[in-house]
């Protein structure tokens, strides 16, 4: 704790705050009420945070503010864990929600309820000011790219950050002090280990590959591919041109599925889409099949004389058509839906008759297989690039393009497809019924469990299930360490704690203290900015003041732009002009009403030409 408060400052009075009075004192009391507090997310997290925060007595004066951002609206999922909302608020913002559900617990609560995200595109919301009158910063957020941007403007600011976040019954805590702790950017966890590209395409061995291999397929077919013909039809003599220019692997890899959406398998009517779901059911789970089995028999060898179907691989079998198969139906008539959608065609209503769509799927006739020798399939669990080049991928682009010039000039001025993003919360467009299809049709391949579609939804969607209690520890343990923010404990007083509720394990670590930096007197870190009055400042008076602190400043930067370096003889006639007027002239830099400052990254060195790593510039003009 800080400093013990006096007798007289602990005695209860009377209010709802007594139990905080009687440990911290009323004059804490009155910190917390008057805290001008920033809670980023008003999800599971966020809307436990607020809770705790009107309970506390956070911003319950007329000189305190809580705000709380958030975009999302409420969907009925999140009435299991987010217990701010109700069944008639589905629809509604999620911080408007969770705001008037915390004033009605506390209704001295002095609190602001924004619709915005919280990134670059926001600064205008999120300005200068509203930064800087900040006193505490509470991350409620779901995503990594999230959290850093809201953890660089802290830093940028000074201001403390409390970080928290949740995994099934796996919970963590982090706090981010000015100039004692370093920054949640600072450190990352590793990647997560992703199966090899070759067991996903050839040699899956468990369910996950299956899901893993239907999702990418799923998102080539309905999102992708349709993306990729918009945007050849967007500008088709740009498109050509940059495809000729680049002439790789990938180019190439996008334009056949351009010219297979256009050309090969255009889709006009819904029977179409029908064959088209046949074909594919046919090239996905036969014909590759077939083609696999033919370049490895069951009794291949390897080029050491081990068996090539050796553990972990399973020996696949390919799979004919059946319309009474469930399985298979269930994909010709969610794969023929989606396909009429991104072509908007409209489905007819026997399409949802059992009986009349399994006669027209039986209708198409599969012609006979034959595999073909020489065929490459990759078996290296090292291999990582899809899009392989050879020697003659810049004549194969030439020759799709000139398939596809004809076809463009065919087509209505407007005609463009519907790229469908994957949605797992939606029961009725059909998108878990193709990926869990595609995925046990797989599996069927290769004799592994097949899965239903929760399971699959599970996986597929990359659900972990939250967990309440995981959420309440998480927020619990984030309050604590800010009564230590209010105080303005040392470092050794503060806490990180990660937990998993399901050992159950709590380690609990004090936070590392930043780097510091130091040249002749002068220490700094990430935390420092040198901050510069510098409306009026020349490039020489700007030299100079680094000449002042023993620097030698040798380049300078605003953003991409170059605003000087010593090399160019031509930039010496920048020396007597105002930076700020070079800034809009050279860097074009547009700076809006509500910035008061630009930002330069400066190159220096020492007396001994070393380079020094100094803090970034920030100039002042307003």
């Amino acid at each position: 704790l800080g400093d013990t408060p006096t007798f007289e400052d602990v005695q209860p009075v009377g209010s709802r705050y007594d139990g905080q009075i009687v440990v911290f004192g009323q004059k804490f009391q009155q910190k917390m009420e008057a805290l001008n507090a920033f809670v980023v997310g008003a999800g599971a997290l966020g809307c436990e945070f607020l809770k705790l925060l009107a309970m506390m007595g956070v911003a319950c004066s007329k000189n305190g503010k809580l705000t709380v951002t958030d975009d999302d609206t409420i969907e009925k999922s999140n009435l299991s864990r987010q217990f701010l909302f109700r069944q008639t608020d589905i629809g509604r913002s999620k911080s408007e929600v969770s705001g008037q559900a915390a004033q009605g617990m506390n209704p001295q609560l002095n609190i602001a309820s924004l619709q915005n995200r919280v990134c670059p595109e926001t600064e205008d919301v999120f300005n200068d000011s509203f930064w800087e009158s900040l006193d505490v910063v509470i991350n409620a957020l779901d995503n990594v790219k999230a959290r850093l941007y809201v953890d660089m403007r802290c830093v940028y600011f000074g201001k403390p950050l409390l970080e928290s976040g949740t995994l099934g019954p796996k919970c963590n805590t982090q706090v981010v002090i000015p100039g004692l702790t370093e920054n949640y950017g600072a450190s990352r966890d590793p990647p997560e280990k992703q199966a090899p590209m070759c067991t996903i395409h050839s040699f899956p061995h468990n369910i996950d590959h299956c899901l893993a291999w239907a999702r990418s397929e799923f998102e080539g077919h309905v999102e992708k591919a349709p993306s990729e013909v918009n945007a050849y039809l967007e500008d088709v003599a740009a498109y050509a041109a940059n495809a000729l220019k680049q002439a790789d692997g990938q180019t190439k890899e996008q334009l056949e599925q351009v010219v297979d959406a256009l050309c090969a398998s255009k889709c006009t009517t819904f029977s179409e889409c029908i064959v088209w779901a046949r074909k594919v059911f046919d090239e996905y789970f036969y014909n590759r099949i077939s083609q696999l089995v033919y370049t490895f028999p069951e009794d291949a060898k390897t080029s050491n004389g081990s068996p090539f179907w050796s553990p972990p691989k399973r020996f696949p079998r390919a799979i004919k058509f059946d319309c009474k198969d469930p399985t298979h139906m269930m994909f010709v008539r969610s794969a023929s839906i989606l396909r009429a959608q991104v072509y908007q065609i409209d489905v007819p209503e026997w399409c949802h008759d059992s009986a009349q769509f399994q006669q027209a799927a039986d209708s198409y006739k599969t012609p006979d297989f034959v595999p073909r020798s020489g065929v490459k399939i990759e078996t290296d669990p090292k291999a990582t690039n899809k899009f392989a080049s050879s020697g003659d991928d810049a004549s194969m682009v030439e020759n799709l393009l000139s398939q596809l010039e004809p076809v463009s000039k065919e087509l209505p001025a407007k005609y463009r497809l519907t790229p469908i993003p994957f949605e797992k919360d939606d029961d009725t467009n059909f998108h878990m019924e193709l990926i869990t299809s595609l995925a046990n049709l797989r599996a069927r391949n290769y004799s592994i469990q097949e899965v239903d579609k929760l399971q699959a939804k599970l996986i597929a969607g990359r659900i972990i299930p939250a967990i309440a209690t995981s959420t309440a520890v998480a927020t619990g343990l984030v309050c604590l360490e800010l009564y230590k923010v209010l105080q303005g404990v040392k470092l050794e007083s503060y806490r990180n704690t990660f937990g998993n509720l399901s050992l159950p394990l709590f380690a609990m670590a004090e936070p590392i203290p930043p780097k510091i930096f130091e040249y002749n007197s002068m220490k700094w870190s990430l935390w420092d900015r040198w901050i510069i009055e510098g409306q009026e400042m020349t490039t020489k008076e700007l030299l100079q003041w680094f000449s002042a602190k023993g620097l030698t400043c040798y380049s300078i930067s605003c953003g991409p732009a170059l605003i000087y370096n010593n090399l160019f003889p031509k930039h010496k006639e920048r020396l007597d002009k105002k930076v700020l007027d070079i800034v809009k002239t050279v860097a074009k830099l547009e700076i809006p009403e509500y910035r008061k400052h630009f930002d330069l990254v400066v190159a220096c060195e020492d007396d001994e030409g070393e380079d020094v790593d100094i803090p970034l510039v920030s100039v002042k003009f307003r």
